[in-house]
């Protein structure tokens, strides 16, 4: 059997703490937590195609549809918000001059007109799309691999893990397929006369600088994107885990997919402003970097100063904390428009409750 207590204390931990032991086996040796007994099955959810779902959880038509989602949801959003995007850039850059979110509005409009607070706009939602495809599209192959190796125990009772874990994993490929047009968008935005459109940005880019100029930034990026993502989805699936436990009154199976949805909705807003906070300091490097040629990232950290990377921080929180949710939303809402599964919040394996002594 297991330790009783050591097993009650890893389960009941911290929703952002994992166990830091391996556990072990004090009898029984022909058992292991993470051992299969005949073939192996997903660990996450049933692997077999449920009523309702019009394909396998954990399918290559599942992977798909998840990446589409993906774009849809980062693409869109971001696009949205390019003027309090380019507003939020201008004030990591210009401090001097663009001294407020409202300040740098008001210039912004003054200088360029309102067709000014859409510049950038194509390498916004070209880039941001092709993150989001490979963001949320490898966030599920990666968190159901991670699963199936770790055994359906080892998935609950380290599920944090998993999910900061399949994040990273998800994203340090994701910002490869950002890089190059999130060097033009911040090139466009915060370089007045350089260039006004992708189409003039890009080709001048590569002659000045050639092909480093697209990916110099990608360092910064992963230094912003996966510490932002690792948040937005660790704490994403563990607030909704927490809202339908504590919050919601009935239980998840009983909510309406619209009911769903507003969870998801307020799950995304809360996992969006800690994620805006944690990567800030990076989005501070990485846009001052874009903007000057010739620059390094810590030549840029010592520029800007402990105080001079937290510049915009209010404008990002507003606009992060927006686009999570209505990410996660737009993300949730094309799994329920094309019936894709959607497990619920994880439960306590039965093998486990039995190994803790817990009945119903």
């Amino acid at each position: 059997m297991y330790p009783n207590a050591l097993l009650t204390q890893v389960a009941r931990s911290n929703p952002f703490s994992a166990p830091g032991f391996t556990l072990q086996k004090v009898e029984e040796p022909s058992q292991s937590l993470t051992a299969d007994h005949g073939p192996r099955k997903r660990t996450l959810a049933a692997a077999a195609v449920a009523e309702g779902d019009s394909c396998e959880f954990g399918s290559s038509h599942y992977f798909i549809m998840c990446g589409i989602g993906g774009i849809l949801s980062c693409g869109t959003t971001h696009t949205a918000v390019v003027p309090l995007d380019l507003v939020k850039c201008r004030l990591q850059v210009d401090p001097d001059k663009y001294k407020s979110i409202f300040k740098g509005f008001s210039i912004t409009i003054k200088e360029d007109g309102m067709r000014g607070l859409a510049k950038g706009w194509a390498p916004t939602f070209i880039g941001y799309s092709m993150q989001g495809l490979c963001k949320f599209g490898f966030y599920e192959v990666f968190k159901i691999t991670y699963s199936d190796m770790i055994g359906e125990e080892n998935t609950y009772l380290w599920r944090t893990s998993l999910y900061l874990a399949a994040s990273a994993s998800a994203e340090f490929f994701a910002d490869i397929a950002l890089a190059p047009m999130e060097a033009c968008k911040v090139r466009i935005q915060t370089q007045p006369g350089y260039a006004n459109t992708l189409r003039q940005c890009a080709p001048k880019m590569f002659a000045e600088e050639g092909l480093w100029a697209f990916y110099k930034g990608v360092v910064p990026l992963w230094m912003r994107q996966i510490p932002y993502t690792m948040m937005k989805f660790a704490c994403f699936e563990r607030t909704v885990e927490l809202l339908y436990k504590h919050v919601v009154p009935k239980p998840r199976a009983e909510c309406s997919k619209g009911e769903q949805l507003v969870v998801t909705f307020v799950a995304g807003y809360i996992a969006g402003v800690f994620c805006a906070i944690v990567s800030h300091p990076a989005d501070s490097v990485v846009s001052v970097l874009n903007k000057e040629s010739g620059s390094t990232a810590i030549g840029v950290l010592k520029k800007l100063g402990p105080k001079g990377v937290w510049k915009g921080l209010v404008a990002r929180i507003i606009m992060i904390g927006t686009l999570t949710a209505l990410q996660w939303f737009i993300y949730d809402s094309v799994k329920v428009y094309f019936c894709l599964p959607r497990p619920p919040p994880p439960e306590m394996p039965e093998s486990l409750k039995k190994k803790l002594g817990i009945t119903e």
